[in-house]
């Protein structure tokens, strides 16, 4: 009988512990609810260098800043401006530099007037796709030098989507060697503006709105931008007929960059929950650009003639490239520690790549 009691009372006394316990629980998740309900809004100003509801790359920053209002419950607003509606296109980096607007999404390689180096941050002509570079920006030490050399103009960038593979562009003229490029002008940015300017080529930099009308009044003779699915939509084909593959972005990164003040002000979890959107958006827009690339090749006009440079530009372009890196690290030692990180994780991942990536594609065919 006694043992019978005591067993009794241990059971009720556990059971009372637990639910104790259960309550408590159950309160302080209340309480965590509470909290995060009581969380100050807080309403960023966003900037794009493309227009209004721009497919893939504008529609895919309006969707992020819907992601990080739904993520946090309504508490992180991020509101989006395309172009020239508070900032014009090539001057969100300044405005957000100044604390002007929160932040901005762009394409790094605009800014190579600031720090020659951003140029790699976006792309090398002729190396890294956009698996390869977001792998080394995250594991490869280059997102911890970008945060570095931006944070000397108070910004705090994070990948803001890429491109995949780009076209190499349109020209009115076919270019059957090295020596059709003297003269031409051409819109094309970053490195690959440079190499392209040690040929013969005028590069001009223009944003998305500007570059159809002045490839079709003649202020230029060729234009690159992204590829098949953009470049129909931006009506290209109605004003140059050859059309060639490319090398210079085999993996353009977007950026979306936010004012470094403002982002430190930033709770821990909206910081989470920007940071969280943003990958999603890389992914989905790298996903997104290769479909629709696909679909759109299917689709476009007789009058496009798919070309390959010729064997001669491509090869003095490898020479070109080597003379750009050698001289802006020569110039620049910020741009010579990027390009010794860049080349780090290239000589790194090349026998995993040879092996793998291409090998498999080889015996695909």
């Amino acid at each position: 009988m006694k043992r019978r009691d005591f067993l009794t009372t241990s059971a009720l006394g556990i059971g009372a512990l637990t639910l104790n316990g259960c309550y408590r629980e159950e309160n302080r998740v209340k309480d965590k609810n509470v909290n995060i309900s009581r969380v100050k809004k807080v309403t960023l100003k966003l900037a794009t260098s493309w227009p209004s509801h721009f497919p893939i790359m504008g529609t895919g920053v309006e969707n992020f800043a819907k992601r990080c209002f739904e993520l946090s419950g309504g508490s992180l607003e991020i509101k989006v401006y395309p172009k020239n509606i508070l900032v014009p296109a090539l001057q969100v980096f300044d405005t957000t530099s100044l604390g002007q607007i929160d932040a901005f999404h762009s394409g790094v390689y605009y800014w190579k007037g600031k720090n020659s180096a951003f140029s790699i941050f976006g792309g090398m002509p002729l190396g890294l796709t956009s698996e390869e570079m977001i792998t080394w920006l995250k594991f490869g030490g280059g997102m911890e030098l970008w945060r570095e050399l931006y944070g000397k103009f108070n910004l705090y960038p994070l990948i803001g989507g890429s491109t995949g593979p780009q076209m190499g562009g349109w020209f009115k003229k076919e270019i059957k060697s090295v020596a059709d490029l003297k003269g031409l002008k051409m819109r094309i940015p970053g490195l690959g503006g440079e190499v392209m300017k040690r040929l013969g080529v005028n590069p001009v930099l223009l944003p998305a709105g500007e570059i159809f009308t002045s490839l079709e009044r003649g202020t230029i003779d060729a234009t690159e931008w992204v590829g098949p699915a953009l470049d129909s939509m931006m009506g290209f084909d109605k004003a140059a007929d050859y059309y060639y593959t490319g090398w210079h972005e085999p993996g353009s990164i977007l950026e979306i960059t936010f004012n470094k003040n403002r982002w430190e002000q930033l709770t821990p979890q909206h910081q989470a929950i920007i940071k969280t959107a943003s990958e999603e958006m890389t992914g989905t827009m790298i996903q997104e650009f290769r479909y629709k690339n696909a679909k759109a090749l299917q689709e476009l006009p007789e009058n496009v003639k798919i070309k390959n440079f010729p064997k001669d530009m491509m090869e003095s372009a490898k020479i070109a490239l080597k003379e750009v890196l050698e001289s802006e690290s020569k110039k620049n030692i910020d741009f010579k520690r990027v390009l010794e990180s860049y080349n780090n994780f290239t000589k790194l991942n090349r026998n995993w790549d040879e092996i793998s990536t291409k090998n498999f594609l080889n015996i695909r065919g």
